[in-house]
C-alpha cells in the first residue's frame, strides 16, 4: 500500500472549497433577502405615507429586534431596537400567529397595556400598523408601519397592502431558509 501525499492535501482543499461554496451560497441568499426586504419596506413607507416601516425579526422565543427599516428621516431610526421583555408574550404571539392585524390610529387614545404604550412612546410612535410574517414553522417576525408625527388613520387598503407584503416575505425562499 502506498501513501500519496497529495491525496490528503487534495481532500483538504476540496473540503475548503465546499465550505467556501456553502458560505458563498448563504451570502447570496442573504443579499437577495435583504434586497427584497429593503424594496418592500421602502415601497410601503412611501405608499402609506408614514415615517417608518420596520421588520421585527424573532430570533428567540418572542425575543427579537428591528433588523430593517425604511425611514422618512434618519431621526426616526430604531434599527437594532428590541421589544419590551414583559409585553410580548405567548398570548400576543398566538394572536399574530393566527393572522392578527393591529391598527392603532393614536396610541394616546387606544386601550392598551401601559407597558406597550410606554414602549411605543419611547420609540416616538403615535400610530402604528402591525401585521405578522408567518412561515410554516411559525411566527417569523412582524412587519410594522409607524407614524411618529401625529395620529394616522389606517384604511382597509393600507391593512391589505401590509398583509400582502408580509405574505410575499413569508413565501420568499430566502426568508424561509433564514
Amino acid at each position: 500500500m502506498q501513501i500519496h501525499p497529495h491525496s490528503e492535501s487534495n481532500q483538504s482543499h476540496n473540503r475548503r472549497e465546499q465550505g467556501l461554496e456553502k458560505l458563498l451560497s448563504r451570502l447570496v441568499r442573504r443579499i437577495r433577502r435583504d434586497e427584497l426586504v429593503r424594496e418592500t419596506t421602502n415601497q410601503l413607507r412611501e405608499m402609506l405615507q408614514v415615517d417608518r416601516v420596520v421588520l421585527y425579526y424573532f430570533y428567540g422565543q418572542w425575543e427579537g429586534q428591528v433588523t430593517f427599516e425604511s425611514l422618512s428621516s434618519e431621526e426616526f431610526s430604531i434599527l437594532g431596537s428590541t421589544g419590551p421583555d414583559d409585553c410580548f408574550n405567548d398570548e400576543y404571539a398566538a394572536l399574530y400567529l393566527a393572522g392578527r392585524v393591529k391598527a392603532i390610529a393614536d396610541i394616546e387614545l387606544e386601550s392598551m397595556e401601559s407597558c406597550h404604550r410606554d414602549f411605543l412612546r419611547s420609540l416616538h410612535v403615535r400610530a402604528n400598523l402591525v401585521v405578522p410574517i408567518v412561515i410554516p414553522r411559525g411566527l417569523w417576525g412582524l412587519l410594522i408601519a409607524h407614524h411618529c408625527q401625529g395620529p394616522h388613520n389606517w384604511s382597509q387598503s393600507n391593512m391589505e397592502m401590509m398583509q400582502t407584503a408580509a405574505q410575499t416575505l413569508a413565501t420568499d425562499r430566502n426568508i424561509l431558509e433564514s
